[in-house]
């Protein structure tokens, strides 16, 4: 993904390889409160709503998962955390220590637990998605068909040819038409994204950008986007992103520890800035995979879920164009054992994923730092497609 915000030079494929290689390994006698065996994945009691369980009481090959810290010292790949749930019990979780650019935080080695936040970057614009739904749940946004400019009155002046035909529907599958580039390296002055960050007023310089393709028509990756929904949320709500998402969202879902980090100017990063706890992540994974429901209350509507998971384009130019996006939901495949089986996902930049799988009734979440390679989010697929799933010892 290209939602960054603290970018250096990557370091080289060497250096990478001997970081990871001296601190993949937690010795057990050094682990802080909060962290897992680190040789077999079995999960801590931390009481944060997830019931433990075994792998092998759900389905699961336990000496399979137990591989994963093998798998990933032979791909030299700097993994932070890798998370299961399934049949909505946390079965295995592991974490390593490696490098990691932190928002607002020194770049450098850091140690990660059960209990330590991650920046899950543009899987943030996932659980903005969900807020959309809650909003129109509660009837504060009428549908996803009404016009975006009825939200933004006071951006009359900078409205383009075009605007006036863009819905929250346009925004939410990527498919507004506005002219946006992020594709392109952070400090190229044609990137749109550094604009989100620096602008002193980013939403008018979203809503400022002129119309390149009818909407509906062209698919093209766009944080700005995400902004535009987030303030819409803002503004219907009459309270900041992070509270509403706070009351409606983490609290309904056992979340306490959360963080929405901000722009350099001050706004709110609606489309990159959450930081969570791998297994509080693993709960919106959940709460996907359950149709809104947690624990039995319905927090988002299963109607909005289902849209939400439905493909609407084909995500030309990301990972080989194998990829399928909804309402800021990705939809993919994997090849286990000779089958194809579907999934859902939330990914951020640097290799942040949560992965839905409704056939395996299962979760798996993994936080990572390939920021910036060409091969990002390639260690969490491996993982998803050739342990995790296969470990499923049952189909149901």
């Amino acid at each position: 993904m290209r939602d960054r915000f603290s970018r250096l030079a990557s370091l080289s494929a060497s250096l990478v390889l001997a970081l990871f290689v001296s601190t993949t390994h937690l010795r057990a006698e050094s682990m802080s409160p909060g962290q897992t065996n680190q040789a077999c994945g079995s999960p801590s009691s931390i009481d944060d709503g997830w019931e433990t369980a075994s792998p092998d009481s759900v389905g699961m090959d336990e000496a399979k998962l137990c591989t994963i810290a093998a798998r990933l010292t032979q791909r030299a790949t700097t993994v932070h955390s890798v998370v299961v749930i399934r049949h909505g019990k946390l079965v295995f979780e592991q974490y390593f220590a490696g490098y990691d650019q932190p928002w607002g935080q020194p770049d450098g080695q850091y140690e990660f637990t059960a209990t330590t936040k991650h920046d899950m970057r543009s899987a943030s614009k996932s659980v903005t998605s969900l807020l959309v739904g809650i909003a129109i749940d509660r009837k504060l946004i009428a549908g996803i068909d009404e016009p975006v400019l009825k939200f933004f009155p006071d951006y009359a002046a900078v409205k383009q040819a075009g605007w006036d035909a863009i819905t929250l529907r346009h925004l939410l599958t990527m498919s507004s038409g506005f002219k946006w580039d992020e594709a392109r390296d952070w400090t190229d002055p044609k990137n749109d994204e550094p604009h989100l960050v620096t602008e002193p007023d980013p939403l008018g310089y979203v809503l400022s950008r002129p119309v390149a393709a009818p909407p509906d028509t062209l698919w093209t990756y766009s944080g700005g986007n995400t902004e535009l929904l987030g303030n819409i949320i803002e503004r219907t709500s009459k309270t900041s992103l992070e509270a509403f998402a706070r009351e409606v969202l983490f609290q309904p879902l056992g979340i306490t520890d959360v963080e929405w980090k901000n722009y350099k100017n001050g706004k709110l990063a609606a489309a990159a800035g959450l930081r969570l706890r791998p297994r509080d992540a693993a709960k919106i994974g959940q709460l996907v995979l359950n149709r809104g429901q947690w624990n039995g209350r319905q927090i988002v509507s299963a109607d909005w879920i289902a849209q939400s998971i439905t493909p609407r384009f084909q995500a030309v130019g990301y990972f080989g164009g194998t990829l399928f996006y909804g309402y800021q939901w990705w939809m993919g495949r994997s090849l286990a054992g000779g089958k194809e089986i579907k999934w859902v996902a939330a990914f951020g930049w640097g290799g942040q994923r949560i992965f839905v799988v409704p056939e395996l009734d299962l979760v798996m979440m993994t936080t990572t730092a390939q920021y910036g390679q060409p091969k990002e989010g390639l260690a969490a697929m491996d993982i998803l497609s050739n342990i995790v799933i296969p470990s499923v010892r049952d189909a149901h």
